[in-house]
């Protein structure tokens, strides 16, 4: 097995155990980067191989003299290029902010750096979280490990193709509708969404304050769980940050179901999904039943308002966010402009993509006078009533177990030319971020084109550890298994 194959748990025992050094680990990365990356893209930055061998150094001196114990100590990680890391270009895979080197780290940077973690690049990704695809980045597309015709999901799409890839061990990601879950499953690897709340938006550009959650994307739950014990913390600096009883997600690592009661919503599987990934996931779901879980259907409700109230909330949102992109402190600004506002306009039009601008649109029209109410107001009632939905089935069940996605990977360039069906791919994850729970998304198959198929199972508020525990007990039953990349 080469190195690059391990998963970032078991390079971090192996690094401990003095089996493999962590300049080893960061010389294999960047030996697969330099094969794999022209023709992936998963990195809007890579970092100077020099610069990260000198953390890789600093790193391997802390856990000689064991004054660095975590299990990722020594890992390689890609960071999605939202999240602001000091003096290490930050862009959000935006024109805009294309010379942007924050003076700062975002609080899950900080805490992946004092757990020993090395950081090797800023992952590609939609522009502002915005897309399904990764295709809406300035800095090109980023392409599907298992397939370079296809998309690798987004907007996440740059962590998940770079774990896939094995250009890092693992990847952080953000998820306001989907943006882990989704790419996670066109891409073959694990992401977890957590609780709003329980890792720090401190650091993280925003895109829908109220729905951004940033989470891991890693090869197995095991991987997912240990870093989510790392990144999550209370942060008096993010006043959404929520203080927990516990953050032991790694105790949950037990190969048993038995009498854990998983609900599966009729409403999921209706027309629209594939064939293909229905027989996957009902499949997953009988594996569970078969290790003593109690599985049964039921009714979810409101699923058909989900993505309208989704995309009024997060649009509103966004174009309160991205308001301070102006031109003015930092950033892109114009060449050519007369006066402040017509720099304000040429700045904005020149430096946002068209999806960006589609939904500031959307988003000032649904906040303006005269459709606040008959839009921006109904769909925050819609998403307390889908809260409402969520409380009443997890009465019942401790787990929900659906498709992370309708299809799998759609052909590059498919997605973009009908904005709308884009939006139509999220109806299964965009529920969970509305209601502020918490989801996983792992490998369950492939579909007969040979791209994966990615089973979803979602948690009550602050109840990941249901979720890691059914993962990983459907994870025993299956291998992880690698693209085999067709290079260019």
């Amino acid at each position: 097995m080469g190195l690059t194959e391990l998963t970032a748990v078991g390079l971090g025992k192996k690094i401990k155990a003095g089996e493999v050094t962590v300049k080893q680990a960061v010389e294999a990365v960047f030996e697969q980067i330099e094969k794999t990356e022209k023709d992936v893209n998963a990195y809007v930055t890579v970092l100077d191989k020099e610069t990260v061998l000198k953390r890789a150094e600093e790193v391997q001196a802390d856990i000689d003299s064991r004054k660095l114990d975590s299990p990722l100590a020594g890992v390689p990680v890609a960071i999605k290029d939202n999240m602001c890391t000091e003096g290490i270009l930050t862009t959000c895979s935006s024109k805009i902010l294309g010379n942007f080197n924050p003076t700062f780290s975002s609080e899950a940077v900080i805490n992946l750096e004092n757990a020993g973690a090395v950081i090797v690049g800023k992952a590609n990704m939609d522009e502002f979280a915005m897309g399904s695809t990764t295709e809406t980045s300035a800095y090109g597309e980023t392409k599907n490990p298992w397939n370079l015709g296809h998309v690798p999901g987004g907007s996440s799409g740059g962590s998940c193709a770079a774990v896939a890839a094995e250009e890092c061990f693992f990847a952080l990601g953000s998820d306001t509708g989907g943006s882990i879950r989704q790419p996670s499953s066109f891409c073959g690897v694990t992401g977890l969404k957590p609780t709003y709340g329980t890792v720090s938006r401190y650091g993280l550009i925003a895109y829908g304050s109220s729905l951004d959650q940033i989470g891991p994307v890693a090869k197995d739950v095991t991987d997912c769980a240990s870093i989510l014990e790392i990144i999550a913390s209370h942060d008096k600096k993010d006043s959404t940050s929520v203080n927990r009883e516990s953050y032991k997600f790694t105790d949950s690592l037990t190969d048993d179901v038995k009498g854990m009661k998983i609900g599966i919503p009729k409403d999921y599987f209706g027309d629209g999904l594939d064939h293909e990934v229905k027989e996957a996931v009902l499949a997953a779901a009988d594996v569970l039943k078969e290790k003593g879980a109690v599985v049964e259907e039921f009714e979810l409700g409101l699923v058909e308002y989900a993505i309208p109230a989704y995309y009024v909330i997060a649009s509103a949102e966004a174009s309160s966010n991205l308001a301070r992109f102006d031109g003015v402190k930092y950033g892109y600004r114009t060449n050519d402009a007369d006066g402040l506002h017509g720099m304000y306009k040429r700045t904005r039009s020149e430096g946002f993509g068209e999806e960006v601008k589609r939904r500031i649109m959307l988003g000032s029209f649904v906040l303006s006078s005269g459709y606040y109410d008959a839009y921006y107001l109904k769909a925050l009632r819609t998403k307390a009533l889908i809260k409402k939905e969520f409380d009443k089935a997890f009465s019942k069940y401790d787990v929900i177990l659906g498709p992370a996605s309708p299809t799998t990977a759609p052909k590059l360039g498919e997605s973009l030319s009908d904005p709308i069906k884009m939006y139509l791919g999220d109806i299964y994850t965009i529920s969970v971020n509305l209601a502020g729970l918490p989801g996983i998304s792992l490998p369950c198959g492939t579909d007969s084109k040979g791209l994966p198929i990615g089973l979803q199972l979602i948690g009550d508020c602050f109840k990941e550890n249901n979720i890691i525990r059914a993962a990983y007990s459907f994870e025993q039953s299956r291998e992880y298994k690698r693209p085999e990349i067709v290079l260019g």
